[in-house]
């Protein structure tokens, strides 16, 4: 796996942490063993989904309502696995998500709102990858895009949507930590062989979207071991890690 050389970082310990992603099932594929690892340490762990998850089927049959309400349904089974605090919806149209004072008004007012130490989101640079053939989803790099503008400097200012302090009580916040996800790069690894089990379980709850268990099992070991390789251990996690200025 090619990554970027790690840096000085010391480990984190957050007290409060807000994963943002753009569809159910995100967050547990690329991080669930450390939101898992973090609410075994103690941390109220939350999770945000912006869109419905409903264009994700590939039954012809299905439709857009029933699939947004399964999934609602398993993210907040997985969640439930990682023992996060809980999931928090914005409801946009899958598919559709677009960068917009509206959604960047939504996070800022999340953020506010759970005043969160850490956040991990998608990295919005990651457009696409040569080294897996994949390419990166409009809704991830939109909701990385807004979540990045909402941490700064947005949330932080209080002369931005001064309305959330006038009318909702919601004073600044300043977010410490940025974890990105991005499958080809990363300069921070966390070690989750301790919560490996719990990641496949929190995997398991998006049945709707990975019904074959054991080649899901399968990637998703490999992914971790490249990583915990890379980290010195046996699962791990990498992230590209974001210190945000004092």
């Amino acid at each position: 796996m090619a990554a970027m050389k790690p840096q000085s970082f010391s480990s984190l310990q957050p007290k409060i942490v807000l994963g943002i992603a753009a569809h159910p099932d995100d967050l547990d594929f690329s991080a669930s063993g450390t939101l898992a690892a973090f609410a075994a340490d103690g941390a109220a762990v939350h999770y945000l989904q912006v869109t419905d998850g409903c264009k994700g089927s590939t039954d012809p049959e299905s439709d857009c309502a029933s699939i947004a309400n399964t999934r609602a349904q398993e993210q907040r089974l997985a969640c439930d696995r990682i023992s996060g605090v809980g999931v928090h919806f914005l409801n946009h149209i899958d598919g559709e998500l677009e960068v917009t004072q509206e959604l960047k008004k939504q996070l800022v007012r999340a953020i506010r709102t759970i005043k969160p130490d850490v956040i991990i989101t998608t990295d919005p640079t990651l457009v696409y990858s040569t080294r897996t053939g994949m390419i990166n989803h409009a809704d991830h790099r939109a909701c990385g895009e807004a979540t990045l503008d909402a941490v700064y400097p947005l949330a932080r200012d209080h002369l931005s949507y001064p309305e959330l302090l006038k009318d909702e009580g919601l004073a600044a916040h300043k977010v410490k930590t940025v974890l990105l996800i991005n499958h080809d790069t990363a300069n921070f690894y966390v070690d989750i062989t301790q919560t490996m089990e719990v990641k496949l379980q929190a995997i398991n709850a998006h049945a709707s979207q990975f019904p074959d268990q054991e080649a899901t099992r399968r990637v998703v070991t490999e992914l971790a071991a490249e990583y915990g390789e890379q980290a010195n251990c046996r699962y791990a996690e990498g992230f590209v890690r974001l210190e945000m200025l004092p």
